[in-house]
């Protein structure tokens, strides 16, 4: 059984809606799937497709885009190449990781004005310096971001569809779930939690009859992968993007969770020099990144401080297994004791990273508030997330706090709220427990966010 990703509506909307029109990029890490999903839509929607991965294109291939001149000697050499007949109007052409070679993503302009097929990209890092530099983008391409497996895809894949659909009906009508259903879907959450969203990972998992150690040879090889990826990056600061990305657990397991440069042997003043590194981070969709907002009264971006920056995983499966990446001993033995509550373990930390994650997956930015006491010399007022409304004339503020524990107090909140009352609308506390209701705060699980906060907040 394959994993049904959601973004395969958004294709067919997009073959729907500009009729080869436009070309279409699926951005997003690598590892996540964009492949396999751009396949299974040629292999459905067209009566014949070709993928070409720029990671090991032929020379005859990458040399024909030297002639767009003469469109139907190209056509001939990719048809000839690829061994696949290609057919007016019904054929499919995949670019794939096509940030490895700019310049088919140049050629974009032309074959689209051409209109014989439909053109899908596939990429990362389609944004930075080295990979924009000395093309013209096309005006003839939408872009769209995928993400790693989410917690519906998730419970989908692992037989649970019913259950999901249960969990979005407690939250149409704000009522808890039945206790056993809740002990339930967070044992799923945690599962979920431990192995992420990687397809190479989750089908290890379940092929292996929920071997947590064949989805941890996954995410590590994943890892290893993205090492190599930063070892690539531009020679100016790779060195820089290493020592981000190693230090991403030690970051998460702090209290305030922010990167530190003082950790990297630099000066915090010296934060500028990491600007090009967090956005290949941030622009490669490996880390997710969470800007403070001075003033959430009048939006979020414009108030964001550019020097306080939260780094989370864009997997948390891979954060686990990046955490332990000193430690042989991630075997399922190591996994079910975190299940089970017997290893200690900063839970905080995954809890956090997992709501992040599943916000951006929404395709909301990241923002966090925090109010300095100096006397007291420590944040009087810690809120991990902001989201919005978006509303340019009467913008409201969901303040979220994210709890690992049942015992906790919402002294931060309450603070928030007596300072931005009036632009706040729900704030919310994501806890392990039970739906619920407490004053004017709405408590979820976890696992209730990809629900709660999937449509336009009101």
């Amino acid at each position: 059984m394959e994993i049904k990703r959601k973004i395969y509506s958004k294709l067919l909307k997009w073959k729907q809606e500009t009729n080869g029109s436009k070309a279409l990029l699926i951005e997003g890490a690598r590892r996540i799937g964009k492949s396999t999903v751009a396949e299974e839509f040629g292999r459905n929607e067209y009566k014949s497709y070709v993928l070409i991965d720029f990671n090991k294109a032929s020379n005859m291939i990458i040399k024909a885009f030297d002639n767009l001149n003469d469109l139907d000697t190209f056509f001939q050499i990719i048809s000839l190449e690829m061994n696949v007949r290609l057919f007016k109007r019904e054929s499919l052409i995949i670019f794939d990781e096509i940030q490895r070679f700019p310049q088919a993503r140049q050629a974009i302009k032309y074959l689209v004005e051409d209109g014989r097929y439909d053109y899908l990209e596939t990429g990362s890092l389609i944004s930075i310096k080295e990979n924009v530099e000395n093309i013209t983008l096309p005006s003839e391409e939408r872009k769209i971001r995928m993400y790693p497996v989410d917690f519906e895809e998730f419970m989908i894949y692992m037989g649970e569809e019913l259950l999901f659909e249960y969990i979005k009906n407690c939250w149409d009508k704000k009522k808890p779930l039945d206790e056993k259903m809740h002990a339930k879907v967070m044992y799923l959450f945690k599962e979920y939690l431990l192995v992420g969203g990687m397809p190479q990972a989750l089908k290890a998992y379940k092929n292996g009859n929920k071997d947590f150690y064949a989805a941890d040879v996954e995410k590590r090889d994943i890892l290893e992968l993205y090492r190599d990826d930063i070892k690539k990056a531009a020679k100016r600061y790779n060195s820089r993007v290493s020592a981000l990305f190693e230090n991403i657990p030690g970051y998460l397991s702090t209290h305030e969770k922010k990167v530190v440069l003082s950790e990297l042997g630099e000066s915090n003043r010296s934060f500028d020099r990491y600007d090009e590194p967090l956005f290949w981070l941030d622009d490669s969709m490996i880390c997710n990144l969470c800007y403070r907002c001075t003033d959430p009264n009048v939006g979020f971006a414009l108030n964001k401080d550019d020097s306080y920056v939260k780094c989370y995983m864009g997997d948390t499966g891979l954060l686990v297994s990046l955490a332990f990446s000193e430690n042989e001993l991630s075997s399922s033995r190591l996994y079910q004791q975190i299940m089970n509550d017997k290893l200690s373990l900063n839970k905080g930390m995954l809890y956090e990273n997992m709501i992040a994650q599943m916000i951006t997956s929404m395709g909301k930015k990241l923002y966090f508030y925090t109010k300095y006491n100096k006397e007291k010399h420590r944040n009087d007022i810690e809120i991990d997330f902001l989201l919005s409304n978006e509303s340019k004339t009467n913008l409201k503020v969901f303040p979220i706090e994210v709890k690992s524990s049942k015992n906790y107090s919402a002294t931060s909140l309450d603070k928030f709220k007596e300072l931005f009352g009036k632009k706040i609308a729900t704030p919310y506390i994501v806890h392990p427990k039970n739906f619920a209701r407490k004053d004017n705060i709405i408590c979820i699980p976890p696992y209730m966010i990809c629900v709660a906060f999937s449509d336009d907040l009101e």
